[in-house]
């Protein structure tokens, strides 16, 4: 469904620019649509799960030694900032279309079950949240990204080694 200033919206009415980077976005406006979106998200959840069980159980390269204490530290808290907005943009969601009382359709006749009861107000506030959510996660990845290709393209540091899954060489 079409909004009046032609973003795509979805039947809870946000506009979905933010989901949109981390999530499929088909503008045909049917029910079926909305079921392609919300196994997305369900997938990037069950992946940033993965990523993150991963993550705990390996060992990083150190940070380059041309990072800042200051660098490195504010590297540290983006990385645990991203890591919670990945986590809580989708469980605020689903929170949120729980209070709304819209079914969320995994696949056929699988439904992840309400988390919250009925409530407009309910609902409101967490869409609220959910977009202020999705506003710091978009900025979180914006930063990351942009730390990550300065330290790659500019300073040459070997820093894209810490995030790569296969091995980088030196320079």
């Amino acid at each position: 469904m079409k909004s009046a200033v032609g973003h795509r919206t979805n039947n809870c009415g946000d506009s979905g620019w933010a989901s949109g980077v981390f999530s499929i976005e088909v503008d045909t406006g049917s029910r079926h649509d909305n079921a392609i979106e919300q196994r997305s998200r369900t997938l990037l959840l069950i992946l940033v799960v993965i990523r993150f069980v991963n993550r705990l159980f390996s060992t990083l390269p150190p940070f380059p030694a041309t990072m800042s204490p200051r660098e490195r530290f504010i590297a540290h808290w983006s990385e645990i900032l991203m890591y919670t907005l990945l986590f809580l943009q989708p469980l605020v969601g689903w929170g949120m279309l729980s209070a709304a009382r819209y079914p969320i359709v995994l696949w056929g006749g699988l439904h992840l079950f309400p988390t919250l009861p009925h409530s407009v107000m309910l609902y409101a506030a967490l869409r609220e949240v959910h977009t202020v959510l999705a506003y710091l996660l978009f900025l979180a990845i914006v930063a990351h990204f942009g730390a990550v290709l300065f330290h790659t393209w500019i300073v040459w540091d070997r820093f894209f080694s810490r995030i790569a899954p296969w091995k980088v060489r030196a320079r």
